[in-house]
Parts: C-alpha cells; sequence; structure tokens
C-alpha cells in the first residue's frame, strides 16, 4: 500500500487515525476524503496540510462518480472507511440521513472497490450491531441485535461488506469499537458534552439512573486495532476493538468532575432515551491474537481528554455556539429533568 484513503478523516477517529499513519508509515501517502458535515472540521486535520504525504478531498462517499474519480487521480490503494453518521439521538430525529450515508455510502465504496481494483478496504463499524449484552461478552460470531436507527444502519453496511467478499471476492475487513474518547470529539457524544458543560458550570443531563455500562476505549487504542487489521487482517472478517474499561456511566461522570473540580450538583437525571441498550462488551481474542492490546487504562485516557478540552476551548466553543445550540436545545430543552444530584 502507497496511498491510503481515510474516508470521513476529518471526523474525531478519522483524523487522529489519518495522523497515526502518517507519523508512523513514512513510505504512505494519506487522503483524506470528508462531506464536512456537522461533525467533520477541517481544523481536525489543519496540522496535517503542511505535509506533502498528505491532501485533503470534500466529498459525499455516496456519490460514485466523485469516489471512483478520486481513487483513479490518486491512485488509492486502501480505503479506510470511517464517514458515518453516528449519534444515536440523532438517528431517532432523522434516521433517513442514516440510510443515506451508513448504507447507500458504504454500498458505493464496495462497488468502487470491486471496479477499480482496490486492494483493500477496511470498514469501521461499532459495538452498538450486537444489541444489548447482559451477560458476557459478544463475539464476532454472535447475531447482530441493533436497537436504534444508527446501529441497524451500522448493520446493515456490515452485512453488505460481508455480501460483496462472498459474491466477489471484495478484500474487506470490519472492525467493530467499543466506546471511543479523546481529544477532537464533537460535543454531542457524553465525555466531550459533559466536559465542555462542566467547564462552562451548566447542567450534565444524564439519562435515567445512569447505569448503563459502556467499555471506554481511548482514540489511540482504536487507532493501533484498525492499523493492525489494515496490515495483517484477513479479508472477509471481522475484528472486535475493545478498550477492557466496563464502566457504569455515572463512574464516568464523577471521575471527570472530579478531575476537573467542579461540584456533583451539576447532574440532573433527565428523561431517558428510547431503546436505550444497557451495557455493551465484546471479546477482543480474536484482534489480541494478532498482536495488538489496549495501552490506554481509562484513568490515563480521561485525564488527556479532559486537559485537552480545557486547552482547547476555542476549538469546542466555536463549535457550541453553531449549529450545536440548536440541536442542544431540541435534545435537551424539552426534557423532563427526574431528578438533581445532591
Amino acid at each position: 500500500m502507497k496511498t491510503i484513503m481515510v474516508t470521513g478523516g476529518a471526523g474525531f477517529i478519522g483524523s487522529n487515525f489519518a495522523r497515526m499513519m502518517l507519523e508512523k508509515y513514512p513510505e504512505y501517502h494519506v487522503l483524506v476524503y470528508d462531506k464536512l458535515t456537522y461533525a467533520g472540521n477541517p481544523e481536525n486535520v489543519r496540522d496535517l496540510n503542511d505535509n506533502p504525504r498528505f491532501l485533503f478531498i470534500a466529498g459525499d462517499i455516496a456519490d460514485a462518480d466523485k469516489v471512483e474519480s478520486t481513487i483513479q487521480e490518486f491512485g488509492v490503494d486502501a480505503i479506510v472507511n470511517f464517514a458515518a453518521e453516528t449519534h444515536v439521538d440523532r438517528s431517532i430525529m432523522d434516521p433517513g440521513s442514516f440510510i443515506q450515508t451508513n448504507v447507500f455510502g458504504v454500498y458505493t465504496l464496495l462497488e468502487a472497490t470491486r471496479k477499480l481494483g482496490v486492494e483493500r478496504m477496511l470498514h469501521v463499524s461499532t459495538d452498538e450491531v450486537y444489541g444489548a449484552v447482559h451477560e458476557g461478552s459478544s463475539t464476532e460470531e454472535d447475531r447482530l441485535e441493533p436497537r436504534s436507527p444508527y446501529s441497524a444502519s451500522k448493520a446493515s453496511g456490515d452485512l453488505l461488506c460481508r455480501a460483496y467478499h462472498v459474491t466477489h471476492g471484495t478484500h474487506v475487513m470490519v472492525t467493530r469499537g467499543s466506546n471511543t474518547y479523546g481529544p477532537r470529539q464533537y460535543p454531542e457524544k457524553l465525555l466531550p458534552l459533559f466536559i465542555t458543560n462542566a467547564l462552562e458550570d451548566k447542567h450534565l443531563p444524564v439519562y435515567g439512573d445512569g447505569k448503563y455500562v459502556r467499555d471506554w476505549m481511548y482514540v489511540l487504542d482504536h487507532c493501533a486495532g484498525i492499523d493492525l487489521v489494515l496490515h495483517n487482517g484477513q479479508a472477509g472478517e471481522i475484528y472486535n476493538v475493545g478498550g477492557g474499561n466496563e464502566r457504569e456511566n455515572m463512574t464516568v461522570i464523577y471521575a471527570i468532575l472530579d478531575l476537573l473540580d467542579k461540584p456533583r450538583t451539576l447532574i440532573h437525571y433527565v428523561k431517558d432515551r428510547p431503546g436505550h441498550d444497557l451495557r455493551y462488551s465484546v471479546d477482543t481474542t480474536k484482534l489480541e491474537k494478532l498482536g495488538w492490546s489496549p495501552r490506554w487504562s481509562l484513568e490515563d485516557g480521561l485525564r488527556e481528554t479532559v486537559d485537552w478540552y480545557k486547552h482547547n476551548r476555542e476549538w469546542w466553543e466555536k463549535i457550541k455556539s453553531g449549529e450545536f445550540a440548536e440541536y442542544y436545545a431540541k435534545m435537551y430543552g424539552q426534557r423532563e429533568v427526574l431528578a438533581k444530584h445532591s
């Protein structure tokens, strides 16, 4: 591989991955292809613009002509697909955009990979396709039981990848990552939302009782797992990527407030969202056999993340004053407050 096309590369995980590829592989060229929706931010890759091995192209993965012409013009050898609509709450309000990007967009990339003979494609998915996991951990062979429009659209993309491998022999692999956090994450997600709200002394809207369990993974661990699968994974295979840091949401929220020296009275328990999965957990044995293991503890990752948002207020204050403010008012403004933390 010489030229990697990172779709959705101006987003949170994609921008971190693009940066890692340039730093780790001096012989690679990295082409970030991004539609620049609300969550795509040119600031996330601005520091890469001076690198002669980096190129940014504005484009939609659902635009077949643009995808194919980009691959041909720049001699793309591999595609790593981060491009997606990702927020469960938004999928409940507007499922159509999730189907367009997460299903049709994946189909477009697979067709381009097949038609143009791209060496390999890696599709980045989510542990949410397994649905709620009450006991044990999900393996790659478990049935898919998505419970939100978001996870259903991601599961559909996963199944398309499998179908293209079986039917056409397309060299495509899928990774399913657990809850990822770190610098440059759009503040609709729990950690950056609560960190930035706390920094502004605003209330933290906690769904239900806050007892939901997630496996928290620092973004660089996630990127390392994707890197390993891209280079050493087997075509047609699926690999779980998890942080090994299962915690209740409340445990993580308390840790954020403690790191910022903010009172727990900022916590407001609000009416839960529909279909909220109680717990996710993935078995990463398959990826560990390739030589991967997470390096970041939750404590270290949270400290790094909180520090980044503390010292990069300009980055997130600009975001929270724009389209996000309208979304936040719609999502939380009318949501019933069930209780306030004492």
